[in-house]
């Protein structure tokens, strides 16, 4: 099963990027996780997409559609979704066979405050939801005071965070599988 993984922070030592990190090894081992970068992804601007989908927004279409399904670990920024994720999401979804599509998502997110970004989580399932990804609803994971719970390596040092974010995990892949059932032929 391909796992497409997708950080809504550019920076390296970010702690979602550590939380992805995390949910990726949670995976069961039948899963293959590819981590997707977008870097390269320039801003949304419709006079460029009249002249061609940027090779980088083309390169990450594909990677989300090749995959079983997409986790996506992210932080929030004012409230909200970052402008890195929201503009790379913009740009895949204007495919015209957009792979969000009957996509199964999940959605994580980390925060050194107490929140662990529930808000952001909010307005990103409004936004999976327009482009028709079939996100996973429960459970959710809102790692809050993140700061403490992951060493400098990375690694997370707090045990009902990794058991959290592991029950999330299997609960994806049975997701996936359900999704596929619900849209098999016959």
């Amino acid at each position: 099963m391909r796992i497409a993984a997708l950080c809504g922070s550019l920076r390296q030592g970010s702690l979602n990027r550590k939380a992805l990190t995390l949910a990726l090894r949670s995976l069961p081992p039948h899963c293959e996780p590819h981590v997707l970068d977008i870097r390269g992804i320039p801003l949304f601007d419709g006079d460029v997409l009249a002249r061609g989908v940027p090779d980088a927004v083309g390169a990450l279409t594909e990677q989300i559609r090749r995959c079983d399904g997409l986790v996506i670990a992210t932080p929030e920024y004012n409230f909200s979704i970052p402008g890195v994720l929201k503009n790379a999401i913009d740009w895949v979804s204007r495919d015209a066979a957009q792979p969000f599509d009957g996509k199964p998502v999940a959605i994580l997110s980390a925060s050194p405050g107490p929140l662990g970004g529930a808000r952001v989580q909010y307005d990103l399932r409004k936004v999976m939801l327009f482009v028709n990804a079939m996100v996973l609803a429960k459970p959710e994971v809102f790692i809050g005071a993140a700061a403490g719970k992951f060493d400098a390596a990375g690694e997370c040092t707090d045990e009902p965070t990794r058991a959290f974010v592991g029950q999330q995990m299997r609960a994806f892949v049975e997701w996936i599988d359900g999704v596929r059932r619900m849209r098999a032929p016959g």
